[in-house]
C-alpha cells in the first residue's frame, strides 16, 4: 500500500489564495446587489397596494356611536338602504340577538338600526319627561299586564283556647297596559343623502328622538289612552279624605287659583303613604316652579333650593323636582303640581325595536323616513301619586 500524497503533483494547476478570494468577494457583490434588487421590487409592490387601497376606502364619517368590528357590516348595510334602498346587504347578514334587534320585513321594506335606536333612547332618557322617575319596561307582546295587591289580608288577636275566626283574603287588581304605535316621518333631499360626508345617522336619531320625545312626554302626563298612552291626568280625581282605589287623591291649597301660603306642600307630601314618601319627586311646569321657588316657610326660609351638583335636580322640601312643561299651568281648579312614588306609580311599557322604512316616492326628490315605535304607559298603582288642586277645597 502506498503513502497518502499530501502534496500536489507535478504538473498540476492548483488555484491560488488569490483566486479564492476574488472569487468570494465577487459572490458577495453579486448576492448584495439580488437582494437589492428583492427589496426594491419589494417596496415597489407595497407602494401600489397602498395607493390601491386609498381608492377604495371612501371618506370616513362620523360614527353615531361607538361600533364594534362585529357592527361594522351591519351599518355599512344600513347606510347604503338610507342612502339608495338597496337593502341586499341587510338581507345577506345574520344578526344576533341584542338588546335592540334588527330585521328586514317580507316585503323588504322595514328594519332595524341598533346603534339609530340606542342613540334615540338615550335621548329620550334625558328629557324632561316622567319617564326619567316612572318604572320603564321592555316587552314583546302587545300589551303589559301589571298586578297590584290593592288591600291588606286581615289580620285579629287570638288567645289559646278560642277557635280562630276568617279573615279577610287580599284583592289583587289587574291593570293592562297596552302599547301604542308612535311614528315619526322626517324627509331630506337625494342629493343631501348622497353626499357621503353628510352623517345620515345622526341626523335620522336626532330628528325622530326629538319628535318621540316631545309626543310620548304629553302622552304621559294628559294621554288619554285613545291611540297613546294613558295620562296620569285624565284618571279621575277625589279629595285626599275620601280617596279609593281607581281615583288619585288631591290636596287643595285652600286659595282659588293660588297658594295660601306653604302649609299645602307639607300637606300634600304627607298625604303620601310612608312607604311611598321616600321615593316622592315632585312634577311641575316652569310656571308653576317660578312660583314655588318664591314660597318662604314661618322662618323666612325659601322652601326651594337648587342642586348643588351640576345635573341635579331642584329640590322642594327635600325632595326632587321634574319640571315637565306639558303639567297644567296654575289656575282655578288646575292640579298643577303632582308628589308621587312614579317608579311604583306609573309604568312605561314599550317594545325594544324601532322600525324604518325609507320612501323614496311619495314627496321627490326628497326621500321620506317613516319610523314607528310601539310604546304604551298608565297609572299602575293609584296609591302612589298625589296632587295638588288650586282651589278652595
Amino acid at each position: 500500500m502506498s503513502k497518502t500524497e499530501t502534496g500536489s503533483r507535478i504538473g498540476e494547476d492548483v488555484s491560488s489564495i488569490q483566486d479564492v478570494t476574488d472569487a468570494v468577494e465577487k459572490f458577495t457583490s453579486d448576492l448584495s446587489a439580488f437582494i437589492g434588487d428583492i427589496q426594491a421590487e419589494l417596496k415597489q409592490q407595497k407602494e401600489r397596494l397602498t395607493m390601491l387601497e386609498r381608492k377604495s376606502i371612501s371618506a370616513a364619517r362620523p360614527h353615531l356611536a361607538a361600533a364594534t368590528d362585529f357592527d361594522a357590516p351591519h351599518q355599512k348595510a344600513f347606510d347604503a338602504y338610507l342612502r339608495t334602498g338597496e337593502d341586499d346587504g341587510l338581507r345577506g347578514l345574520e344578526l344576533e340577538g341584542k338588546a335592540m334587534s334588527s330585521s328586514v320585513n317580507s316585503d323588504g321594506g322595514y328594519l332595524v338600526d341598533p346603534q339609530t335606536a340606542e342613540t334615540i333612547k338615550s335621548v329620550l332618557n334625558s328629557t324632561a319627561s316622567i319617564r326619567a322617575i316612572a318604572n320603564v319596561v321592555t316587552v314583546e307582546a302587545g300589551s303589559y299586564d301589571v298586578l297590584i295587591d290593592s288591600s291588606d289580608v286581615g289580620a285579629g288577636w287570638a288567645d289559646e283556647t278560642s277557635a280562630t275566626a276568617e279573615t279577610g283574603t287580599p284583592n289583587i287588581e289587574r291593570i293592562a297596559i297596552p302599547l301604542h304605535e308612535l311614528s315619526a316621518l322626517p324627509k331630506a333631499s337625494q342629493r343631501l343623502l348622497d353626499d357621503s360626508a353628510f352623517d345620515i345617522e345622526g341626523w335620522l336619531a336626532g330628528r325622530i328622538a326629538d319628535k318621540f320625545a316631545r309626543a310620548e312626554a304629553a302622552a304621559f302626563i294628559n294621554g288619554d289612552g285613545v291611540d297613546k298612552p294613558t295620562g296620569i291626568m285624565t284618571h279621575p280625581t277625589v279629595a285626599e279624605v275620601s280617596w279609593s282605589w281607581g281615583n288619585i287623591g288631591y290636596v287643595a291649597t285652600g286659595a282659588d287659583g293660588d297658594f295660601n301660603g306653604a302649609d299645602a306642600l307639607v300637606e300634600l307630601v304627607y298625604a303620601l303613604g310612608a312607604q311611598y314618601r321616600a321615593n316622592g319627586s315632585f312634577v311641575m311646569n316652569s310656571k308653576t316652579a317660578g312660583a314655588v321657588r318664591k314660597l318662604k316657610d314661618a322662618d323666612g326660609r325659601f322652601l326651594w333650593s337648587d342642586g348643588l351638583a351640576a345635573g341635579e335636580p331642584a329640590r322642594l322640601l327635600g325632595y326632587p323636582v321634574l319640571i315637565a312643561e306639558d303639567m297644567p299651568d296654575i289656575a282655578s281648579g288646575a292640579d298643577a303640581i303632582a308628589f308621587g312614588d312614579f317608579a311604583a306609580g306609573y309604568t312605561v311599557a314599550e317594545r325594544p325595536d324601532l322600525r324604518v322604512l325609507r320612501d323614496p316616492f311619495s314627496a321627490k326628490p326628497h326621500v321620506l323616513f317613516y319610523a314607528t315605535k310601539r310604546i304604551g304607559g298608565d297609572v299602575s298603582d293609584f296609591a302612589a301619586i298625589k296632587f295638588l288642586r288650586f282651589a278652595l277645597s
